[in-house]
C-alpha cells in the first residue's frame, strides 16, 4: 500500500467522528465505540500492529479514561457542595454586584478566572470548573461548555505550569541531536527554547486579542433571544479592553519570564483591572444583557444538572468572600502542587500503574489520585465541608448527585482515548510505518509546499484534537514540524512554536474534552452541537496563526540559530 493511500486511511477516523458527531448529530455514546472498533482494524489490518499492542494502547487508554473521570468527579462534586451549602446563591449575589451583564460575567468567569485555572492546572480543567459555575449564575448549560470550550485557547500552551512547553516541546524535540547542531554554530539549546516559547507568548498575545469577543458574539448569536451578533459586537471596546489587559502581561512573561507563569499572571492582572472597571461601568454599554427565561430555552439547551434558588432556599445566607474561598483554595492548591518540588513530589508519590503494558515497551500508564486535579478538588470539597458547616447528609447528597453524573462521561471516555493510544502507539509496528498523527502531517506537508508554515498550526491542531492535549500534540509532531522547516530552510524554532499555537487552539475541538466539559453539568448526548459552535473560533484561531507564520518568515525574515532569514521563491 503507498504511504499516500496509507496517510488517507489515517484519517478515516477522524472524520468518521466529524460525520457522525457534527453531520449527523450522533451523540458520543453511540459514534465513539464505532470510531475506536474502525480505528483498532486500521491499527491491526493496515498499520500492521500487534493485536498485543493495540491492546496494550487500549488498557493504556482506560487508565487515562479513570484520571480524566476522577477530575470530571472532582470539579461536579465541588459544584454541587457548593449548592448543598449555599455557596452558590451567595456567588449569584455576589457577581449583581460586579455586574448582572452575563455578557462581563462570561469575561470574568469563562475567560479571565478560565485562563488562571488552566495556567495552574491544564489538561481540561478550566472547562470542567467554568461550564458548572456558570450553569451555577444562570447561564444555559449548553452555552456554558461551549464558553468553557473556548477558554481552552490562548492559554493552554502555558498550561499547567508550562507542561505542554516543558514536556511536550522539550520531549518532542531531538535536545541532544539539536544541541549539538547549536554548539558548531556558537549557540546553545536555551538559547534555542527561549526563542521557541517567546514566539509562542507573542503570537498567542495576537490571536487573543479578539477571542473574548468571538465569546460573546458566539454567546449573544446562539443563546441570546434576539439571536444577535450585534449584542456581543457593541461589546467590543469593553472585550477587547478585557483581552488586552490578560494578553500583554501574558506576553510578557512569556518572553521574559518563562513559560511557567504567562497564563496565571495575565489572568492575575486581568481580574485586578478588569473587575473593578466592571464594577465602574468603564467601556459598557447601557444596555444590561441576559438571557430569556429559562421557560423559554430550547430543550437542546438544558444539562440535567440544575442550580435553582430553592435549592438553597432557607438556608443561612453564606458571604460571598466565604463563598468564593472554595476556587481561592482550588487555585492556590493547584499553584502550589505544581510549583514547590517537595510538594508535588509527595503526592507522586501515592501513584498506581503498568510501566511497559503486556510487554509493550512505551505503552504505560499511571493514576495519581493525590497530584491529579481530581484529588485537589476532593480536597477543597473537604475543606467546604467544615468552613460551611454542612451537614453530613448535605455532603452525601453532593456526593450521590456527582457520581450519577459521572456514569455516562465513562461510558463515552472508555471508547474515546483508547482510541486515542492506538493512533499515537500505531508507530512501534512490524511494517516500520510511522504513526498515524504523523503520517497525516506529512500527507499535510507533502501537499502544500512553500505555504506549508500557513497550515502548520492547523497540523497542531489536528494532533490535538486526536489526543485531546496540547502536550501530547508537541510530544508527537515537534520534531516533524522541525524537520520540515529544515526542508523548506525556514526556522525550526518559529514553526514549532506555531505547531504549539495551533495544538491549543486544536483542544477547543477535541472530542473527550468536549465529553469532559458536557460531564459536568449533564449535557451528554450533545457533544456535535458544541463541536458545531466550537469550529468557528478555532478556525479563526488557525488562519489568524497562519497568517502571523506566513509574515514572521517572508516579510519579517525571522530565523534562529540554526537558520538564517528564509529567501522568498
Amino acid at each position: 500500500m503507498s504511504q499516500t493511500l496509507l496517510s488517507i486511511l489515517a484519517f478515516v477516523p477522524l472524520v468518521l467522528a466529524g460525520v457522525l458527531l457534527i453531520g449527523f448529530r450522533w451523540p458520543a455514546k453511540y459514534a465513539m465505540p464505532l470510531v475506536f472498533v474502525l480505528t483498532a482494524f486500521i491499527g491491526l489490518w493496515a498499520w500492521d500492529m500487534t493485536f498485543n499492542r493495540v491492546l496494550a494502547s487500549t488498557l493504556q487508554g482506560l487508565i487515562l479514561t479513570a484520571a480524566i473521570l476522577w477530575i470530571i468527579f472532582g470539579a461536579i462534586l465541588l459544584l454541587n457542595t457548593l449548592k448543598h451549602s449555599g455557596g452558590i446563591a451567595a456567588i449569584r449575589r455576589g457577581f449583581s454586584g460586579i455586574s448582572p451583564d452575563k455578557r462581563v460575567q462570561t469575561l470574568i468567569v469563562a475567560w479571565l478566572f478560565g485562563c488562571f485555572i488552566e495556567g495552574a492546572s491544564g489538561f481540561g480543567t478550566p472547562a470542567a470548573v467554568a461550564a458548572p459555575l456558570m450553569v451555577a449564575l444562570g447561564f444555559p448549560a449548553l452555552a456554558a461548555v461551549v464558553m468553557g470550550m473556548m477558554v481552552q485557547s490562548t492559554p493552554v500552551s502555558f498550561g499547567a505550569v508550562g507542561t505542554p512547553i516543558l514536556v511536550g516541546v522539550a520531549g518532542g524535540l531531538d535536545k541532544t541531536g539539536l544541541s549539538e547542531q547549536l554548539t558548531a554554530v556558537g549557540s546553545d539549546w536555551p538559547t534555542l527554547f527561549h526563542l521557541i516559547f517567546s514566539r509562542v507568548a507573542i503570537i498567542h498575545a495576537l490571536c487573543g486579542i479578539l477571542m473574548p469577543l468571538f465569546m460573546l458574539c458566539i454567546l449573544t448569536r446562539y443563546f441570546g433571544r434576539n439571536r444577535s451578533w450585534k449584542e456581543g459586537l457593541v461589546m467590543a471596546p469593553f472585550a477587547i479592553f478585557t483581552a488586552l489587559c490578560f494578553v500583554i502581561p501574558y506576553a510578557l512573561a512569556g518572553v521574559f519570564l518563562g513559560p511557567e507563569f504567562p497564563s496565571m499572571i495575565g489572568a492575575l492582572v486581568g481580574l485586578a483591572i478588569v473587575v473593578p472597571a466592571a464594577k465602574a461601568g468603564f467601556l459598557l454599554p447601557k444596555e444590561t444583557w441576559d438571557f430569556a427565561p429559562a421557560s423559554e430555552w430550547p430543550a437542546e439547551w438544558m444539562g440535567k444538572i440544575e442550580m435553582k434558588i430553592e435549592d438553597v432556599a432557607g438556608k443561612t445566607p453564606i458571604s460571598v468572600p466565604m463563598a468564593w474561598a472554595p476556587y481561592l483554595l482550588l487555585a492556590i492548591f493547584l499553584v502550589m502542587s505544581r510549583v514547590f518540588p517537595e510538594l508535588k513530589a509527595t503526592l507522586l508519590a501515592v501513584s498506581y500503574g503498568w510501566t511497559n503494558i503486556l510487554g509493550e515497551t512505551g505503552v504505560s500508564g499511571a493514576l495519581e489520585p493525590l497530584y491529579l486535579p481530581g484529588g485537589i478538588l476532593v480536597f477543597v470539597v473537604i475543606i467546604t465541608f467544615f468552613l460551611h458547616r454542612m451537614k453530613a447528609s448535605e455532603l452525601g447528597a453532593a456526593i450521590s448527585e456527582s457520581s450519577k453524573t459521572l456514569l455516562g462521561a465513562g461510558f463515552v471516555l472508555i471508547f474515546t482515548i483508547p482510541m486515542v493510544r492506538i493512533l499515537i502507539n500505531s508507530g512501534v509496528n512490524q511494517s516500520d510505518l510511522v504513526s498515524m498523527p504523523v503520517a497525516m502531517a506529512q500527507l499535510v506537508a507533502d501537499s502544500v509546499g512553500a505555504v506549508y508554515p500557513f497550515f502548520a498550526p492547523a497540523v497542531g491542531a489536528l494532533g490535538a484534537f486526536i489526543a485531546g492535549s496540547n502536550t501530547v500534540s508537541n510530544l508527537m509532531l515537534s520534531q516533524f514540524q522541525f524537520n520540515t522547516a529544515g526542508l523548506l530552510g525556514i526556522s525550526g524554532a518559529l514553526m514549532v512554536a506555531l505547531q504549539s499555537v495551533g495544538a491549543a487552539a486544536g483542544n477547543m475541538i477535541a472530542i473527550h474534552n468536549v465529553v469532559a466539559a458536557s460531564a459536568t453539568v449533564g449535557l451528554l448526548g450533545r457533544e456535535g452541537v458544541t463541536l458545531r459552535k466550537t469550529m468557528l473560533p478555532t478556525l479563526y484561531y488557525l488562519i489568524m496563526a497562519g497568517i502571523i507564520g506566513m509574515i514572521g518568515f517572508y516579510v519579517l525574515g525571522l530565523g534562529d540559530p540554526l537558520v538564517g532569514a528564509p529567501v522568498v521563491r
